[in-house]
């Protein structure tokens, strides 16, 4: 039997058994990861899952459950289970299956989320990816104490049913490849560094030469950091660092967050709340974007949203579920591909142009209070003097409020970055405050 099927079977099996409404999802995935350290297959795995998820809504109440035994017998038995254990449940009378009119106007183009080639793949050309990482680095530098290289893919495909109506299905694919470097610096510290990238297609990833050469060149300037003076001063996010700033941030536009009062951005609908230079758009209709989709976890139809327009916040993220508590129409309950207006200058180009500022390499820990708006963030990073990186830094920290930092957007680049979900161009901040010595 076929996962639509058997989907099929199961929901009619649950109605039969009392449920009122189900919502139903087989999905089957495999993955595998490659990884050198220090000349030798490290690890050699390949995982594989089947499962099948269920949602129940019975007599006014919910309950979620998932399985791996999708045998028949055990289905039933799995399916009678859940629908005892949600007996004992409270009601709930906000949940209940979206609206069906949610469920049209899907992107109708190809995503390309799945490389048709995927199956192509053999595990000889994995370990010979990991293994060109690994001897790229090794021998580069006679500082070098640890190599780790690594070469990953994944395998995803779903089926997704509603008893209103809803149906669904996509297969997607990721591949990843990158590497971690540490480096004895003569003073007893080892300082490491690291870098991956991710593609949904195997020709899409980077030479993998050039993320072997990177990896390797961020511990190289990693050696020698150092807290500097406390200060004011220009802060530069190149294009893969935004999301450790802004990300956090987006959990205060969370419908969750905002019907429990948990966030600082409540009531500010149509309101300015940022620099005039930002515009994001949630965009889930990207070509082989590693977040694009055809529709989110509640099946309502991916649609290109507006989240904030020339500093302006049009749009939060609101889910069926607390779009009935909140009385909203609902968007999306999370992000898909978050993109940004591009300026007209790289990061490169932006950075010779800097008299002082901090250019900010990496996030260490930190928080941040989505009902205040406060955050707190350790950064490493480079000092820039003139437009040239005079003194890499560590264990610096920022902090302040999302109100007032996002006002000192002072440019943005026009260079977003093409291997995440968030594809962020350099960000450069006026006057953010730097605790240091």
């Amino acid at each position: 039997m076929n996962k639509l099927d058997l989907a099929k079977w199961t929901q009619n099996f649950a109605k039969k058994q009392g449920a009122n409404d189900t919502s139903v999802v087989i999905s089957n995935s495999r993955s595998i990861d490659v990884e050198f350290r220090d000349g030798n297959i490290d690890k050699l795995t390949e995982a594989t899952e089947n499962s099948l998820s269920i949602e129940l809504y019975a007599g006014g109440k919910y309950s979620s459950h998932r399985t791996n035994d999708l045998r028949k017998p055990a289905l039933q038995k799995f399916v009678n289970n859940a629908l005892a254990m949600t007996k004992y449940l409270g009601e709930d009378p906000f949940q209940a299956l979206p609206d069906p009119e949610l469920y049209k106007g899907r992107p109708e183009m190809d995503l390309q989320l799945f490389d048709a080639n995927y199956h192509q793949v053999e595990t000889k050309e994995r370990v010979a990816n990991a293994r060109q990482i690994f001897e790229r680095i090794d021998g580069k530098d006679n500082r070098i104490v640890s190599v780790t290289s690594n070469f990953s893919d994944s395998h995803y495909e779903n089926i997704h049913l509603k008893s209103n109506g809803f149906e669904g299905s996509y297969e997607n694919s990721t591949f990843g490849a990158g590497a971690e470097v540490s480096l004895d610096d003569g003073s007893g510290k080892k300082p490491q560094s690291w870098r991956y990238y991710s593609t949904r297609h195997l020709k899409d990833l980077p030479d993998l030469n050039m993320i072997a050469d990177e990896a390797l060149k961020r511990t190289q300037d990693s050696v020698g950091q150092d807290k500097i003076e406390s200060g004011s001063m220009s802060m530069i996010l190149p294009n893969d660092q935004g999301r450790g700033l802004l990300g956090r941030m987006f959990g205060a536009l969370n419908g969750g967050n905002l019907q429990q009062k948990n966030s600082y951005l409540d009531g500010k609908l149509n309101t300015k709340i940022c620099s005039d230079l930002l515009t994001i758009v949630d965009d889930p209709t990207i070509i082989r974007g590693m977040g694009s989709r055809y529709y989110d976890g509640d099946g309502v139809a991916a649609k290109v949203m507006p989240v904030i327009d020339k500093g302006v916040l049009k749009n939060y993220y609101i889910d069926v579920y607390y779009g009935r508590k909140l009385e909203m129409t609902p968007t999306s309950g999370g992000t898909s591909n978050v993109t940004f207006a591009p300026g007209k200058r790289s990061g490169a180009e932006i950075e010779k142009d800097m008299d002082r500022a901090i250019l900010v390499t990496g996030f260490i820990g930190g928080n941040a209070n989505t009902t205040t708006g406060d955050f707190s963030l350790g950064v490493s990073g480079w000092l820039i003097e003139n437009g040239v990186r005079t003194k890499p830094i560590n264990e610096m920290n920022i902090s302040g409020n999302y109100s007032d930092v996002l006002n000192q957007l002072i440019e943005i680049g026009n260079d977003p970055y093409q291997y995440s979900s968030w594809r962020t161009p350099t960000l450069v901040f006026d006057g953010i405050q730097f605790a240091g010595l």
